[in-house]
């Protein structure tokens, strides 16, 4: 079992019963360190006393389970604004919703596409951009993310 499994098992249950639902888990390393990040949500939106009240209830549990053989940063961090949609359930969830596609290689010399989800299906992403609707294929896109305009 992967580590981010083992630690959404634990974590789920302790997130929840503080009101917030669990959007992603990530093991990565930066700068030569490893970090586990726990990206929380929470109608409303989630604030420093959610990440701290979280934290400080997985820590003993994260020493007790240890998914992770040496040392890492763990963090509780909020999924943001603009958060990367990953699963099927977070497509469905943000239709009709702006998106930022970002591709693996530039199509027509264009890499991000700035525009507003309006399918998923295996993979694959249909969004509206600049009143055309394009679908990218699965391996084709980087990533997708909500977009949030500050104007």
């Amino acid at each position: 079992m992967k580590i981010t499994e083992r630690v959404r098992a634990f974590a789920q249950p302790v997130v929840e019963a503080h009101g917030c639902s669990l959007w992603d888990i990530e093991y990565v390393r930066e700068g030569g360190e490893w970090f586990l990040r726990l990206y929380i949500d929470k109608t409303g939106g989630v604030n420093i006393n959610d990440c701290e009240a979280i934290s400080r209830e997985l820590d003993p549990i994260l020493d007790r389970e240890d998914p992770i053989e040496g040392s890492y940063r763990f963090e509780v961090c909020s999924a943001g604004l603009e958060r990367q949609l990953k699963r099927p359930s977070d497509f469905a969830a943000f239709l009709g919703e702006k998106v930022t596609v970002k591709l693996y290689r530039p199509l027509d010399g264009v890499r991000e596409y700035p525009s507003v989800l309006r399918g998923y299906d295996n993979g694959d992403v249909t969004v509206e951009y600049n009143g055309k609707t394009l679908t990218f294929l699965k391996s084709q896109v980087a990533l997708v993310r909500l977009r949030v305009d500050f104007s």
